[in-house]
């Protein structure tokens, strides 16, 4: 499949918006899930986007700007894994990891930009130091305008204006490496699901990994909706569990609320 002029514009300007809220992080639609479903809707297979996206998803889900680092752009990873999977016919996983390298060199970008953009610190301490409001604005506006050409263009180039190029090499690829990248794709899911999990599991929430895992795994199902369905079952009936316990639990008050006052 060859993704038209029209259609490389409309993933440009979905990358300016997406690429936009990952500056500001506001909305969250950065997420690959999104990114690459918005992709698939573009290009008219809003299917493979929904498929690409949950898999890369799971890939970054333990990857999450924390002040001046930046992890492999979760952006360019959305998009470029639905267009490879579109263009070349890649399965879902190993398009993901032929993916990996447009999302670095985002990355790569984004601290580009990092570093340059401390060259405007200068004016806008100036601007704060003068209740200058609007300059300040001015010199924001400045900033994230250029992320967002910076998004439009990269995507542009990468999705329209390489993809013979692009098809061309996986064509090349041979067979054995190919089955690499759908391994390689296979497993980083894993692996970001475990990221996640180091950071947020709780000794109190293992029975309900444990409880999903079972599911998941010897229970047949065509979809995941009866697993998240449980899910939503379960963060329900702890929640109402918690607020009975709250409501008859006992206001505790201090030493000094039950003396009498003038003693």
């Amino acid at each position: 499949m060859e993704i038209t002029l029209m259609q490389g514009i409309g993933l440009a300007i979905m990358a300016i918006i997406v690429g936009v809220d990952f500056w500001l992080e506001s909305f969250f639609i950065f997420r690959p899930i999104i990114v690459s479903t918005l992709t698939g809707l573009i290009l008219g297979d809003i299917q493979l986007g929904l498929l690409t996206g949950g898999i890369t998803e799971l890939a970054f889900a333990g990857l999450t700007p924390a002040g001046g680092t930046q992890p492999p752009n979760p952006v360019l990873a959305g998009v470029m894994t639905t267009v490879i999977a579109y263009t070349t016919g890649t399965e879902a996983g190993g398009a993901m990891a032929l993916a990996l390298p447009f999302s670095f060199l985002m990355q790569y970008v984004i601290l580009f930009c990092y570093s340059t953009f401390s060259f405007f610190m200068k004016g806008a301490d100036q601007a704060a130091e003068e209740a200058d409001t609007a300059r300040i604005v001015k010199i924001n506006m400045i900033c994230t305008s250029i992320i967002a050409l910076l998004y439009g263009i990269i995507v542009f180039l990468c999705a329209y204006v390489a993809q013979d190029a692009m098809k061309a090499f996986v064509e090349m690829l041979p067979a054995w490496l190919t089955h690499g990248f759908e391994v390689a794709g296979g497993i980083l899911p894993a692996v970001g699901f475990a990221m996640l999990l180091k950071v947020m599991l709780k000794a109190e929430f293992v029975p309900y990994l444990l409880i999903g895992f079972v599911i998941a795994c010897f229970l047949s199902f065509s979809n995941l909706l009866p697993i998240a369905v449980v899910g939503v079952a379960l963060a329900l009936l702890i929640y109402n569990i918690e607020k009975s316990i709250k409501a008859h639990t006992p206001v505790q008050t201090t030493a000094g609320e039950d003396e009498e006052d003038g003693i």
